[in-house]
């Protein structure tokens, strides 16, 4: 990929070289290992990797100091996200880094911040989000699952779905019905869900790929301590609107991407079409050129939605966030497509039909398969989870006045 090192200061680029020291030197190479072969990472994974950020101090890369944060600037935690993607390190827990904090932080109570924030950084507390349901999805406002207050407790009765790493979760972060109102977002509140309560099931959902990330969650009369309302009550569609609009400005996949796009230059060089490399056939240089474009294009625009991001007095990001989650989800997709069919019959086989824990270097490597098959079946969700790419089309318009 074409040099952006100009787009960035001094001090930052500064900053991305201490970065990949570290992850060079503490970067567990398991870890490292099953992000090149495209297996997917154990709940162990994560929570070895976000302990050993914390060790560092750098945790949470999104939080104020005050909590526990690295107080580093949008841009910073850009880079951050950037290099450990391109190094292979797992992902950080969404739901507890990116999602929950910044909500306890915004709405919570000293309590709730003093009880929760501690463990949500650590991952003693592995949470799982409770928004959608079968009837509402990209729509979360029509939700159905209700809460009903008796006494000091409420009790939850609804489904959610598509919930991923319930099976996983101790708690669930939940968007409930406690009030019905003329507008479907009036009488939502946000609750906090021990996923160890009596009338909690829940019921894996395979995906394409054949691997267990999501879950059915069914609540029959489940208790809820008063205590764990966040916001006030039946204000919650505040805390759901104020969540995804962070998450959604996270959805780039700029560091994946670049990873992926590297993956597909190395199949290319050991992959042959007419007796020469696939690397030297003409269309499929102007195609992996495109993309290399489209990808530093993507790049630009970030940059751009985090500089205005930082400016705005409200926190807001117009019009950017939906572009962005679009833009970059729409590349990945295009990206691991390409994989796919310049690895050909290597690309086919899916991870698990080897095993996925005993998948050793005889099997995946330069002269064997390509996890090629289950990256591009898996990144089929990219498009459609956190507001699906037709619903952020929508956004754009009514925030642009189309």
């Amino acid at each position: 990929m074409g040099d952006m090192s100009s787009l960035y200061t001094a001090a930052q680029l500064a900053f991305r070289d201490e970065l990949r020291e570290f992850l060079a030197r503490e970067l567990p190479a398991d870890l490292r290992e099953r992000t090149s072969r495209g297996l997917p990472q154990r709940r162990e994974d994560f929570v070895r990797w976000q302990r050993i950020l914390c060790a560092r101090g750098w945790g949470a890369p999104n939080w104020p100091r005050e909590f526990g944060g690295t107080g580093w600037t949008l841009v910073e935690q850009h880079i951050f996200d950037e290099e450990c993607a391109i190094a292979g390190a797992p992902r950080q827990l969404a739901f507890n880094i990116r999602m929950l904090g910044p909500v306890l932080m915004a709405f919570g109570t000293d309590a709730q911040r003093a009880r929760f924030l501690p463990r949500i950084l650590t991952l003693d507390d592995w949470w799982c989000q409770g928004y959608s349901e079968p009837g509402a999805g990209s729509d979360l406002a029509s939700l159905k699952t209700r809460a009903v207050r008796t006494g000091d407790a409420y009790r939850v009765t609804g489904q959610k779905v598509w919930t991923t790493f319930a099976h996983h979760a101790d708690w669930m972060f939940c968007l409930v019905r406690t009030r019905d109102g003329a507008r479907p977002q009036d009488g939502i509140s946000f609750l906090l869900v021990d996923m160890k309560s009596p009338g909690i099931t829940v019921k894996p959902i395979r995906t394409i790929d054949g691997e267990h990330h999501l879950n059915e969650v069914w609540l029959d009369d489940v208790a809820v301590p008063a205590g764990n309302l966040v916001g006030e009550e039946h204000q919650g569609w505040r805390c759901a609107k104020f969540l995804l609009v962070h998450e959604r400005s996270t959805l780039g996949n700029l560091g994946p991407a670049k990873r992926e796009l590297r993956r597909l230059k190395a199949i290319a060089t050991r992959q042959s079409r007419r007796g020469l490399p696939l690397s030297d056939d003409p269309a499929f240089r102007v195609r992996v050129a495109k993309l290399e474009i489209d990808l530093m294009a993507l790049e630009v625009l970030n940059l751009r939605m985090l500089s205005r991001l930082e400016a705005s007095a409200d926190g807001g990001t117009g019009a950017e966030a939906s572009i962005v989650k679009i833009c970059g989800t729409e590349l990945l997709q295009e990206i691991t497509e390409c994989s796919l069919r310049a690895a050909g019959l290597q690309g086919l086989p899916f991870a698990r039909e080897a095993g996925c824990d005993d998948v050793g270097p005889d099997w995946f490597g330069p002269d064997h398969a390509e996890p090629a098959a289950s990256l591009y079946f898996n990144n089929r969700k990219l498009s459609i989870f956190g507001g699906t790419n037709q619903i952020q089309r929508n956004i754009i318009a009514k925030t642009m006045g189309l």
